[in-house]
């Protein structure tokens, strides 16, 4: 059509949000798709949306809980085999204290024995000794016995201290084999905690899916039962489009020739629903959406979109409060504009307004799911998109 648009009046291309609007924006789509449907599928359409956009996060949850089981429960019998075998370390090691004990007590007595035999003058006995030898040869038979007597209890002796050592030695082993063993038990504890709380968050992780999966259902089951009533009204929206193509159709720019240039936004809000034909995936039905909706709080004015005069004002059944200005013709084809789902209508039929004049307000009339401008450029009365010409800012 050739029109060239510039415009003012600050609007946002998408409403505001990121992931975590990430399920709002689904029950938005279902909304958009449903909104001729009843209150009933409408609210169904929700909760499936609303399911639908949170399964992925709780099939990654009870994925993830899952996965900490099977490591946490890994963790917990590799920590159990750590125990087992640090009590068995400690065990061996006990045992080997003990019998160092046992050895030092057995060198102990043969120490004292020495003692005792020393004190009792057993020194004097291996000069006796010495002193009844027969001669040259018995002297040194004699002293090889003594000295062989004298190493026999210096090995004696050192024997204890060997013990000794050996005995401390073992001492020291075993205790730090018993505080391994403790640590070991209390990790295998700690590990058995984590385990047991691991399998806790998966059984949660669980339930939450399966309470999203019956919800999910319950919704399904809930716009199937209003298959009948919401197909009944899809019936008189096409009805509707058509009645309203065919009023319009006669207007082929009264005004005269359309001034040009971009439309001036109609409504300070955000994009919340394109123009096009939809699916509806709960009736399989196909529906044009004659308009571009622009969502805004209810009662924010509505601006005409150009000089025009106006050709409707009034109730438009699923439109609700519907207003259409005649802005003139292109081509010798006729170009209004049209606003629906007011609160409030502001002008009569036949008045002429100014691009910017206030001509109604958003509210959420006929069917329509929260407050919302829906905004129409019509040739001839046929539905075009209303992106074409406004401002590719939406400002």
């Amino acid at each position: 059509m050739g029109l060239l648009l510039a415009g003012s009046g600050p609007a946002l291309a998408d409403p505001p949000g990121g992931d975590a609007g990430r399920a709002s924006r689904a029950v938005d789509r279902a909304e958009a798709v449903l909104e001729g449907a009843t209150a009933a599928a409408q609210a169904a359409a929700r909760r499936f949306e609303a399911a639908n956009a949170e399964l992925p996060a709780a099939q990654n949850r009870l994925a993830t809980a899952r996965g900490l089981v099977a490591a946490a429960i890994a963790d917990a019998d590799t920590a159990g085999r750590g125990a087992n075998d640090a009590r068995a370390a400690y065990r061996t090691a006990a045992d080997g204290f003990e019998q160092a004990r046992s050895h030092v007590d057995e060198a102990r007595i043969q120490v004292e024995t020495i003692a005792q035999a020393t004190y009792m003058g057993s020194t004097f006995s291996r000069i006796n000794v010495l002193l009844g030898a027969t001669g040259p040869q018995d002297i040194m038979d004699r002293l090889n016995l003594v000295g062989q007597v004298m190493r026999t209890q210096q090995q004696d002796v050192d024997a204890l201290v060997d013990a000794r050592r050996a005995a401390s030695l073992e001492q020291d082993r075993a205790g730090l084999t018993k505080r391994t063993a403790e640590d070991a038990e209390r990790s295998a504890q700690e590990k058995l905690r984590v385990a047991k709380a691991a399998q806790a968050s998966a059984v949660r992780a669980k339930d939450a899916l399966d309470r999203l999966a019956t919800g999910r259902l319950a919704a399904l089951r809930a716009a199937n039962a209003q298959r009948a009533a919401v197909l009944a009204r899809y019936r008189l929206a096409k009805a509707e489009e058509d009645r309203i193509r065919a009023s319009l159709r006669g207007y082929t720019g009264g005004p005269g020739r359309y001034a040009g240039g971009k439309l001036l936004m109609p409504v300070n809000g955000w994009k919340s629903s394109d123009f096009g034909e939809r699916y509806d995936p709960f009736y399989r039905v196909w529906q044009l959406h004659a308009g571009t909706d622009f969502a805004a709080p209810g009662g924010t004015p509505i601006h005409a979109a150009a000089d025009g005069r106006v050709v409707r004002a009034g109730w438009s059944g699923g439109y609700g409060n519907y207003t259409c200005l005649d802005h003139g013709s292109i081509d010798g084809v006729g170009f209004m504009t049209c606003y629906g789902h007011q609160s409030a209508i502001l002008v009569d039929m036949g008045e002429w307004v100014r691009r910017g004049n206030v001509i109604g307000r958003v509210g959420a009339t006929g069917a329509s799911t929260g407050d919302h401008l829906h905004f129409e450029t019509r040739f001839n009365g046929v539905p075009k998109n209303p992106l074409r010409y406004l401002p590719s800012c939406l400002c």
